[in-house]
């Protein structure tokens, strides 16, 4: 009976080395990427440099799930989708999406 239980004791240090990876991924993202609400744009940038634009007259809607264990941003723009783990404080997030792009609220 011990000897079948040896493959799930496999799969489950397999999935925690994963799960692990992935934390420290996302741990790394946390330190160098940077989201920025200027007064027409929304800037994420990298180790100080600019990565992407994405100005807030071509947002069509955003929204932030779960509103009890925030986690995933989602923003729609004219031409496509865009999903971001939330790695910074969702209630200053949703205060800044709020003040600039408001009408976009979903």
């Amino acid at each position: 009976m011990v000897l079948l239980s040896l493959p799930l004791l496999f799969i489950q240090l397999a999935v925690g080395v994963v799960w692990a990876l992935f934390s420290l991924f996302l741990l790394y993202q946390t330190k160098v990427i940077r989201l920025s609400f200027t007064p027409t744009a929304l800037d994420i940038s990298r180790n100080e440099n600019l990565l992407k634009t994405f100005p807030y007259a071509d947002w069509e809607s955003w929204k932030i799930f779960w509103p009890t264990v925030p986690i995933l941003f989602y923003f729609k723009e004219v031409n496509s989708i865009h999903f971001l783990p939330v790695l910074y404080d969702p209630q200053q997030l949703k205060e800044q999406l709020e003040l600039r792009s408001p009408d976009c609220a979903v």
